[in-house]
């Protein structure tokens, strides 16, 4: 979908000024409790705050998704035609209805009409309805840039896959499907309604697109308390009748500090509510609870992603779609109580200032000048183009990294990792934009974000990275997505060590972290689990508290004292309404599955795999997971069959090749079990435990100095210690 601006501050209350009329007759009667908030509507607000209102008219917010007309339709349905992977789509109109020709479920091209368009720049998706409720994002898009800068054309989203109606990526697909992937975030009060009975969506809104109350929340009782007829009849629970207000930089102005000559807010920031409405949608998250934008924190409906690798550079760089959140979180701006809104009109989205005036509200203008960036005048970059960098998504979207780094190509020579330097000077190599920092500032500043080698290293699966994790994970001076990282990543390295810098973190500050050691420590014995977990099944942030009941799954409520067996009981039933909330999607039923096996019921789980491929047949996890299943059950040969059939349509799958693998040498047959397992560890070079299981297939084949060849290959891509002692153990045989 497309990726939005940032969200909104405040909505100024009306007051006496703005609502002239006649003075409120005295309460005569104790005011009754207000009722509950419900969503009245864009329109309701433009009467007192016409300026917001205007604003927001014709925003990326309010063109997030539209109805299917004239006006609205950007792309060329003149009949036009698009090729890709040998299938030939047309776009074409009938009087108002617009029609694109593709592709279907089945291979097979077929007509749909348009249900909605979807954004508006710098590309525009189409909507088509599938049955059961479903809206699919159609994968070919129009590019709604001016022709001078390559746009005016279709363009598909994923030009270097083969996608095709089997691939997971395809329009037809889960992973394309609006009512789960993209609703939440393009309409307002926007409610899924998945029947798992049925397999069936009846997704509702109240305004279909980004509306006031998508960030104020339901606006009902401020209507009532801006009422000056009923105000007095009603007992608000929140100021002016707000389920929530942005007070952020409510009597704050920012300032130089004298001693450090850097920017500082008048006031600290004591709250965060702003970044956490904006984070609902600019975040990569897992949706696990309906939104009804109350005010709450983020945690309690959404798990934020952690700088895992594959979404961010092990500097903290963007690296896949994650939008703005996890980057603006590293930033030392975000620890000085920058928001949202300092840099960003909350409803027309634009900058409050052009060019490098956004950040000369705060900083000296002396930044500017050829003394700090050393270029000269007619090349001068503007400070977004060192500190920020961009890079394009959906193919011409481009976006930048809000972490306002400072650029490190020390760091692209040692670990690989982006720098705008090189960017702009791409004929150059990072050693020379090195020298040439180096040069200019002999002592160069590092920057705050100073934890690349440790995550590097901790991906690498290095034995050297435990220390400096633990360091990472106990420093209350980083901010606290860093420190989740470095929780997260220390499961691999659990001894008693680590353990202790783990337990201080369940008593992190911050949910975030709090959530990624508990997810550290599942492999625990259960009584010493349960002895550090336990406590936060009574966590006063819902996320935590489902995170705590995944991670005790296992404990038999019989063991239990019956107030525990209670607390286990309401945290567990948070985790399967999290996950039911997601019924429609594989990777929820397969949680599911994996539940219901930790509780002792093999039926249910088998009943939540099986559910997990009709929902999605691409989905190769649930296949893993069944065959799983089918051995715990000690029916190896139907696991064997769904591995085998899931192969021939997916045949480059390694976790599918890896899985028979390790199935056929249960059965002792090494023999056939060889190529799966080799095929596993051509197509996925970078798994040390592919690697480390065929190699000691091949030493238990005879095939010893095969063996050591694959072990040292592996040893060149990777650090893992398994691999260095299985190294050591057939060189001292060789």
């Amino acid at each position: 979908m497309l990726a939005l601006l940032l969200l909104a501050i405040g909505l100024c209350a009306c007051d006496s000024s703005e609502q002239p009329g006649p003075t409120p007759t005295p309460a005569t009667t104790t005011p009754q409790a207000a009722p509950q908030a419900h969503y009245v509507g864009a329109d309701h607000c433009q009467g007192c705050h016409d300026d917001a209102y205007q604003d927001w008219r014709n925003s990326h917010h309010d063109l997030a998704m539209q109805p299917v007309h004239a006006d609205t339709v950007l792309g060329d349905f003149n009949n036009a035609r698009f090729d890709y992977n040998g299938m030939t789509t047309e776009f074409s109109r009938q009087g108002d209805t617009f029609l694109i020709t593709t592709d279907g479920p089945q291979g097979k091209p077929q007509q749909y009409p348009v249900a909605y368009v979807f954004g508006v720049y710098p590309l525009q998706q189409y909507l088509i309805a599938l049955p059961q409720g479903k809206l699919q994002a159609f994968g070919v898009a129009w590019d709604a840039r001016p022709k001078a800068e390559g746009g005016q054309r279709w363009f598909h989203l994923y030009p270097e896959e083969a996608v095709d109606s089997q691939h997971y990526l395809h329009w037809t697909n889960q992973s394309q499907n609006w009512n789960f992937m993209c609703a939440e975030c393009h309409s307002t009060n926007l409610n899924k309604q998945y029947d798992g009975d049925t397999r069936t969506y009846n997704t509702t809104w109240s305004d279909i697109d980004v509306a006031c109350e998508a960030c104020h929340g339901p606006g009902s009782n401020h209507l009532l308390w801006a009422d000056q007829q009923q105000r007095n009849q009603y007992r608000f629970n929140q100021p002016q009748g707000l389920t929530h207000r942005f007070r952020e930089r409510h009597n704050v102005h920012w300032q130089i500090n004298p001693e450090s000559g850097q920017p500082q807010r008048s006031q600290p920031a004591q709250a965060r509510t702003e970044i956490q409405v904006c984070a609902a949608c600019h975040a990569r998250r897992a949706q696990l609870f309906e939104d009804n934008r109350q005010g709450q924190p983020l945690l309690e409906s959404f798990l934020p992603a952690t700088l895992d690798a594959g979404l961010y550079h092990s500097d903290g760089q963007v690296n896949d779609e994650v939008y703005v959140y996890g980057s603006f979180l590293q930033s030392k701006m975000y620890q000085a109580g920058v928001t949202c809104s300092d840099c960003h009109n909350p409803h027309s989205l634009d900058l409050k200032a052009p060019g490098d005036g956004v950040c000369q509200q705060c900083h000296e203008s002396g930044y500017g000048q050829p003394e700090h960036h050393h270029h000269q005048a007619s090349n001068a970059p503007r400070c977004v183009d060192c500190h920020m960098p961009v890079k394009n998504f959906m193919v011409v979207d481009a976006r930048r990294d809000h972490s306002f780094r400072i650029p490190r190509p020390d760091l692209t020579e040692k670990l690989g990792t982006p720098n705008t330097c090189n960017h702009c000077h791409s004929e150059q190599s990072a050693h020379w934009a090195a020298q040439q920092i180096q040069s200019w500032y002999p002592e160069p500043n590092p920057g705050y974000q100073d934890f690349a080698e440790t995550l590097a290293a901790a991906r690498a699966h290095a034995p050297t990275a435990k220390m400096p994790l633990q360091a990472l994970a106990s420093d209350l001076t980083q901010t606290a997505i860093v420190r989740a990282t470095a929780a997260r990543l220390l499961e691999p390295y659990l001894d008693a060590d680590s353990l202790q810098t783990l337990t201080q973190a369940l008593q992190d500050p911050d949910p975030q972290v709090r959530s990624a050691a508990t997810q550290s420590l599942r492999a625990l014995p259960p009584e010493l689990r349960w002895s550090l977990l336990s406590p936060l099944l009574q966590d006063p942030v819902r996320l935590v508290r489902v995170m705590a009941a995944e991670a005790l799954a296992d404990i038999p409520a019989p063991s239990l004292a019956p107030k525990e067996a209670r607390l286990l009981d309401s945290a567990g039933a948070e985790y399967l309404a999290s996950q039911r909330f997601n019924g429609d999607t594989p990777a929820a039923q397969v949680n599911l599955g994996l539940f219901a096996l930790k509780q002792g019921q093999p039926q249910q789980a088998l009943q939540h795999y099986q559910e997990a491929i009709a929902l999605d047949d691409t989905w190769i996890p649930a296949y893993i997971n069944l065959a799983d299943l089918y051995r715990m059950m000690q029916q190896d040969e139907q696991g064997k069959a769904l591995l085998e059939s899931a192969l021939q349509t997916f045949p480059t799958a390694e976790d599918l090749h890896f899985s028979l693998g390790l199935l056929l040498i249960r059965q002792q047959q090494h023999k056939a079990a060889l190529p799966h397992l080799e095929q596993a560890a051509t197509l996925a070079p970078h798994n040390a435990r592919y690697q480390y299981v065929y190699a000691v297939a091949l030493h238990s084949a005879g095939q010893s100095r095969q063996a050591l060849q694959v072990t040292r290959a592996a040893l060149e891509r990777l650090q893992d210690a398994n691999l260095s002692a299985l190294e050591q153990e057939l060189s001292r045989q060789e």
